[in-house]
Parts: C-alpha cells; sequence; structure tokens
C-alpha cells in the first residue's frame, strides 16, 4: 500500500517550472542568469542598454542578458538562486520551495 501511495504522489507533484531568477522563468538551473548578474556585478552595469549589447552580440544569451536585467533592476538581491517551485498538476498550486 505505501509503495502506491509513493507512486502515486509522485505521478501528482511535479516541478512546474525549474525556477524563476528576478521574476524571469529559466530553463535549466538558473546557471545562465546567475552567470549574467554576477558579470553585470563585476563589470557594475548600471544601464539596460549595456545588457542589450549582450543579446545584440549573442542572440542565444537570453538567460545571461535577463540575468545582466536583473542586476541593474535589483543591484541588491544577490546572485543566490531561488528554491525549485512544486506545484500539484491535479489541483494547480504551488508550494514555496
Amino acid at each position: 500500500m505505501k509503495a502506491i501511495l509513493a507512486a502515486l504522489l509522485i505521478c501528482v507533484v511535479t516541478p512546474v517550472s525549474a525556477r524563476e531568477f528576478g521574476g524571469h522563468e529559466c530553463a535549466d538551473d538558473c546557471s545562465g542568469h546567475k552567470a549574467g548578474y554576477e558579470w553585470a556585478e563585476t563589470k557594475a552595469v548600471q544601464t539596460e542598454q549595456t545588457c542589450e549589447a549582450i543579446l545584440a552580440n549573442s542572440p542565444n544569451s537570453t538567460s545571461f542578458y535577463e540575468g545582466c536585467l536583473v542586476y541593474v533592476e535589483e543591484p541588491s538581491r544577490g546572485a543566490d538562486l531561488p528554491p525549485l517551485k512544486w506545484s500539484s498538476l491535479k489541483y494547480g498550486f504551488d508550494h514555496g520551495g
């Protein structure tokens, strides 16, 4: 009986999305966002235009760009990654990490 309950719980509760970083959804583990934030912090980036140059030079670097934007918008936030969000597929509600 415990095995059936455990299997049912695994099927019903799954991650909604990997994570969000500063309001931007991450495709995986937010490492690109974190790297962009840390780069902007190291360079003391102050404008969104500096971040936009990343996208102009490397169009596939969206997460890095978004991490840079998060730094410009919230320089005191830090680059710490948020916890995973879990959701119940059956009931559709989030449980904070």
